[in-house]
């Protein structure tokens, strides 16, 4: 049965990686797409391949996902409880994506973990939950909208005198950089979280006994959210991209800067699994009141927010409620 539940959850884990690449992948490239610096197909293909290098560059998070927020359950029960967390983070993401609202994979994936970790008797790490996910949830959009708001003031300060026109150009070209960046920032951070649930698979059915993270687990990882890039997600990336504010080059690539500067901050500083969703989302507000507070949708923004305080206990009603019928029938 541990063979049997072992492979059932990793290959859901791998689609949870793959969910979260096409539903995320408007956070790295939708400003780009929308100020026409980068083709569709062209951006996509960046993005994915800027997630599959990003993958391998730090282990962090993932140590953090799989020791820090739940006690790593054992046995036949261990494994449900990772099974309905899976369905859960992945049943909000769908639900997300087909409304088009940018909410957050990272939290949909902590809430599942909470929500059937409850169910299933086993102990929650509140402290940890409290310092690790709450409030970098809280704080990170705050960060994001601040310093996306001043590096705007920034730019239009130094290019005061610049040829607006000549200015945009240059922009639309560094904006292939700054979209690279953030795509290279969400593999880093995102594809950890899955790893993460898959050395707590192995751990639980005895496969594996180490701290760090196998090669083979961080290639298909890496591979399952990059392929979930390139299928990209539309819905979300116009609700981004354009129903927020109208971006343009400058506004894009501050944007852009701001998200990924914080994620590579808080995956090696602070270790700490945060959601690109919630950072590109509250930059993106930031450089976009530098033009008048009025500019910003904020009934878009506001419903945008109320979506990611739902997401931790919506994916974890699903995930504790799929954990009941699956224990049902099999415990």
């Amino acid at each position: 049965m541990n063979m049997l539940g072992l492979i059932l959850v990793v290959g859901v884990a791998f689609g949870f990686a793959y969910t979260n690449g096409f539903h995320d992948s408007a956070n790295a490239i939708a400003t780009s797409v929308s100020t026409r610096a980068l083709t569709p197909r062209v951006a996509l293909m960046m993005a994915a391949v800027m997630n599959l290098a990003g993958a391998f560059l730090g282990v962090g998070v993932a140590q953090t996902v799989s020791k820090g927020i739940i006690e790593t359950p054992h046995g036949t029960k261990g494994m449900v409880i990772l099974w309905a967390a899976l369905i859960g983070a992945i049943t909000w993401n769908l639900i997300t994506w087909y409304f088009g609202l940018p909410s957050s994979s990272t939290h949909a994936l902590f809430g599942g973990m909470v929500g059937a970790a409850i169910v299933g008797g086993t102990d929650v790490y509140w402290s940890g939950v409290w310092e690790k996910v709450i409030i970098p949830m809280i704080t990170s959009p705050v960060v994001g909208l601040i310093l996306g708001f001043l590096v705007m003031l920034a730019i239009m300060w130094i290019f005061r005198r610049a040829n607006p026109h000549r200015a945009k150009r240059n922009f639309r070209m560094a904006q292939t950089v700054s979209a690279a960046a953030m795509a290279l920032g969400h593999g880093l951070q995102d594809s950890q979280k899955t790893m993460g649930i898959v050395v707590m698979a192995l751990t639980i059915s005895n496969h594996y006994s180490g701290t760090d993270i196998p090669i083979w687990v961080k290639a298909s990882t890496a591979l399952a959210l990059s392929l979930g890039t390139w299928a990209g997600g539309w819905r979300i990336m116009r609700t981004l991209g354009r129903k927020i504010i109208e971006l343009d080059p400058p506004q894009g690539f501050a944007a852009e800067s701001v998200g990924a500067t914080i994620l590579y901050v808080t995956a090696y500083a602070y270790k700490v699994p945060v959601s690109t969703t919630h950072i590109i989302t509250s930059a993106i507000m930031g450089v976009g009141a530098t033009k008048r507070v009025r500019a910003v949708r904020w009934g878009v923004a506001k419903n945008i927010v109320i979506g990611w305080f739902l997401t931790m206990p919506a994916a974890g009603i699903v995930a504790a409620v799929v954990f009941w019928i699956s224990w049902a029938i099999i415990g």
